[in-house]
């Protein structure tokens, strides 16, 4: 499988991974935890669904213009990881420490974003 398809398939079932996690969150987190832990659950969705959409346009540009993006789509899967998965388990198990984890993905998904700038930009 070439790597565009690779992000198109992961983008794919990231984004489907986060309206299942989301409707778990809205529906069987909301008398389990306080509101303050499901707003952290709720921000780990919706950065997990931004970059799920941002690696099926990565996929789609990468086929279409073969514009060598791939380190920028790792880095968005690896900030997904770090940063939702860390909130996830973060709400879900209450490990603290963990909290350390998060702000490595968010390093991860703002170096994307910048690689990303400057590949656009250096044409």
């Amino acid at each position: 499988m070439n790597i565009s398809k690779t992000f198109l398939v992961v983008g794919a079932l990231l984004a489907g991974i986060a309206v299942a996690v989301g409707a778990f969150g809205a529906h069987g987190l909301k008398h389990m935890v306080t509101p303050e832990r499901l707003q952290v659950f709720e921000i780990g969705v919706r950065y997990q669904m931004y970059h799920a959409f941002a690696l099926l346009i990565l996929g789609w540009v990468m086929r279409t213009a073969h514009v060598d993006l791939a380190l920028v789509g790792w880095l968005f899967v690896a900030g997904i990881v770090l940063f939702s998965g860390s909130l996830y388990v973060l709400v879900l198990g209450n490990f603290p420490r963990l909290g350390m984890v998060t702000p490595l993905g968010g390093v991860a998904m703002i170096a994307g974003w910048l690689l990303l700038a400057y590949k656009l930009w250096r044409g």
